[in-house]
């Protein structure tokens, strides 16, 4: 079974690159790509931040489970997840079982950097950014790292060269036997 004929997922922090590499790295490997979070978008008809202010992050998360579970059924691509999609241990398991899972790591000083100005994000929307990222990361890290199969350490590399580096593991990574996935790179 080579990359081409699995599902991708990109997992991490809000900042971290999904939607970002993931495009890209779609565009590279001539595969569709795919973003849980324009689909819940799509689904609910209205931002995801309005979502949550209206509805509260528990009927998020529960749409969020549903849209997982029908994306990560979807057949070969790329697909860039939302930051808490690792919070619900169905999503995990569905993740880690169903696609070759990549962490795409970055620290909190970094995403805070990033997304100084971004106002779309409503986990961000408070008074000390960097300190939510932090208690983010500690709470998440540890659930992304078992989720994933695959941990990349984003730091300051460019997109192309962030996708490059998928593309290397992807290629040296051994091929999964049918209906399972190879080993952890990266960790």
């Amino acid at each position: 079974m080579t990359t081409r004929q699995h599902l991708l997922a990109l997992i991490g922090l809000p900042g971290s690159g999904k939607t970002t590499v993931g495009r890209m790295l779609a565009r590279r490997l001539q595969l569709p790509f795919l973003d849980s979070d324009q689909e819940i978008e799509r689904r609910m008809g209205c931002s995801i931040r309005q979502f949550f202010e209206e509805q509260g992050e528990a009927r998020f998360r529960d749409i969020e489970a549903e849209v997982i579970d029908a994306l990560t059924r979807s057949g070969p691509g790329v697909l860039s997840t939302g930051g808490g999609a690792v919070l619900r241990p169905e999503n995990r398991a569905r993740l880690h079982e169903r696609c070759r899972v990549i962490y795409l790591h970055a620290r909190p000083e970094d995403l805070a950097r990033r997304l100084r100005r971004d106002t779309q994000r409503p986990l961000l929307q408070v008074d000390d950014p960097l300190k939510r990222l932090r208690e983010l990361h500690a709470a998440r890290d540890p659930l992304y790292r078992e989720t994933a199969h695959d941990v990349l350490e984003t730091g300051r590399p460019s997109v192309a060269m962030l996708v490059n580096m998928i593309l290397m593991q992807l290629e040296l990574a051994p091929q999964p036997a049918a209906g399972g996935t190879g080993p952890a790179l990266g960790r």
